[in-house]
């Protein structure tokens, strides 16, 4: 504790939401906790949208059924608001990367049977000129420390993004995938990676599915065996708003 303490002068924790001094890194304020809404069970098997009470297990939601995505399963750690919220936008504009092994932590709980049943871990693809301009890619951070923390493979160049995308922010369900597809490919020295295997696809936040969607489909096309993912946070259905500039 005492040679931990010329640090904690110098680089006091802060709360892990506001950045208000607390006692501990990763943890967060008495203000911040009660806006921290975790994503329990009963959910979708497939989408992981939680029901507001138990249906019998199995049960799928009306949106996994009219429109079956391309993925296994998905899962959420957090509601996308309050707390959750502002975790996620300081990591991927504030620089805030310290959050990403406390994000990966409760991510593994809320999807650990994904962890689990994964031969290898990819994170969702910046293109090389956003990666440039931000210098790091919030995904990668996430699936690198759910690696670590796992044990699991990480392969960060499993997948990339062949072309420069807008930013998804503003855009409608509709536009989002246009604007990402055909985006994402596996390089043919990287299939060796995914082929036959089943693939963990790591994301910080899940709005539409449209982003996961169209990268579980280059996946596929890759050679993966079936694919599963996994984000921080959720935007729930009928929360999204398009307008909204807080919606990444």
């Amino acid at each position: 504790m005492l040679a931990n303490l010329p640090a904690r002068i110098l680089f006091p924790p802060v709360c892990a939401g506001c950045r208000r001094l607390v006692a501990a890194p990763g943890t967060l304020c008495g203000q911040c906790w009660p806006t921290l809404r975790f994503i329990e069970r009963p959910w979708c098997e497939v989408l992981g949208t939680p029901f507001s009470h138990e249906i019998g297990e199995g049960i799928l939601s009306a949106d996994a059924i009219a429109n079956p995505p391309p993925f296994a399963r998905a899962r959420s750690a957090v509601v996308y608001e309050g707390a959750a919220r502002q975790m996620a936008l300081g990591l991927k504009f504030r620089d805030r990367t310290e959050l990403g092994p406390w994000m990966a932590r409760w991510m593994m709980r809320a999807g650990g049977e994904l962890v689990a049943d994964a031969d290898v871990i990819v994170p969702v693809p910046l293109h090389r000129r956003r990666f440039f301009w931000r210098r790091f890619n919030q995904s990668a951070e996430l699936a690198r420390a759910i690696g670590v923390q796992s044990g699991k493979p990480f392969a960060p160049d499993a997948v990339i993004r062949v072309r420069p995308t807008r930013q998804q922010v503003g855009l409608g369900a509709r536009e989002r995938e246009t604007n990402v597809r055909g985006a994402f490919r596996v390089p043919t020295e990287a299939e060796i990676l995914v082929r036959g295997r089943r693939v963990l696809l790591v994301d910080d936040v899940y709005t539409t599915g449209t982003t996961v969607s169209a990268v579980t489909r280059a996946l596929k096309r890759g050679g993966a065996a079936e694919v599963d993912v996994l984000t921080f946070a959720r935007v729930l259905p009928g929360d999204f708003r398009p307008d909204d500039a807080g919606t990444i």
